[in-house]
């Protein structure tokens, strides 16, 4: 059941991402702006200093066009709709830099493994002047057999410019989430089966407390989550926190 539940959020989200992307949005650094491209579920593109992360890129080169290609990828996890090896190979050049946790190495083909940075739980690195730091993301309560296991996959805290990017990756509100300080920009999933609810997602927002979030990662197996409840939750909890709703999911 759980194969298929996985299977079937893949393809679904995977097949539904050709039409116009969102507009970018543009946050100030101690370097010129950040430029924040979303396009579909859990992927988007970063661009600050002539450098430009792809993160979970996924459904084909076509959701990339008009895009600087990466300096630098990302990938959280090994499911379909964040680690898609031919979007990978589509998009990247001689140069990229592929940034992956160890689950994720073990399933690249040969010919992208010479291009891969390992980075699990804990790591730090700096990649395209940016500082990474990966940080758990998991299912609660911890399972042998949940979708997400701890340790498997990466959440990625960023340095970019004096400004801490923070990517949950497939997550409920662990405690790590919930302990992490100064953050300005968080990408924040909600999605069940797969991740967590509205309300659990708004809970850890407002325990670490970022400046700003965009709630992303939203089409579970009911549909999409209802992020305007997220917001509402959010900032009734705390009105210093901006919420920042993009169309991850355009048709």
């Amino acid at each position: 059941m759980r194969f298929f539940l996985l299977v079937f959020l893949s393809s679904f989200i995977l097949g539904s991402v050709t039409a116009q992307r969102d507009t970018p949005d543009q946050v100030p650094t101690n370097k010129g702006s950040l430029i924040i491209q979303p396009l579909v579920h859990a992927s988007l593109v970063l661009t600050w200093d002539n450098q430009t992360v792809y993160v979970d890129p996924t459904g084909g080169a076509k959701n990339y066009t008009g895009l600087k290609q990466p300096d630098c990828i990302l990938i959280t996890d090994i499911h379909g709709d964040h680690f898609d090896p031919k979007t990978i190979s589509a998009v990247r050049t001689e140069k990229t830099v592929i940034v992956v946790p160890k689950a994720v190495a073990d399933k690249m083909p040969d010919s992208l493994k010479s291009k891969v940075v390992i980075m699990n739980n804990g790591d730090k690195g700096t990649q395209s002047g940016i500082g990474i730091t990966a940080i758990p993301m998991y299912n609660l309560p911890e399972s042998a057999t949940a979708m997400h296991t701890k340790g498997r996959g990466n959440g990625y805290v960023l340095n970019i410019g004096g400004k801490n990017v923070y990517l949950s990756g497939d997550t409920q509100g662990i405690p790590e989430m919930r302990a992490l300080k100064h953050i300005d920009i968080a990408f924040v999933c909600m999605n069940l089966p797969y991740t967590m609810n509205v309300d659990e997602a708004a809970d850890a927002v407002l325990a670490f407390k970022p400046k700003t979030v965009y709630p992303y990662h939203y089409r579970g197996q009911g549909g999409l989550s209802d992020v305007g409840a997220f917001k509402a939750k959010v900032e009734a909890g705390d009105k210093g926190i901006k919420v920042v709703q993009k169309n991850w999911y355009p048709s």
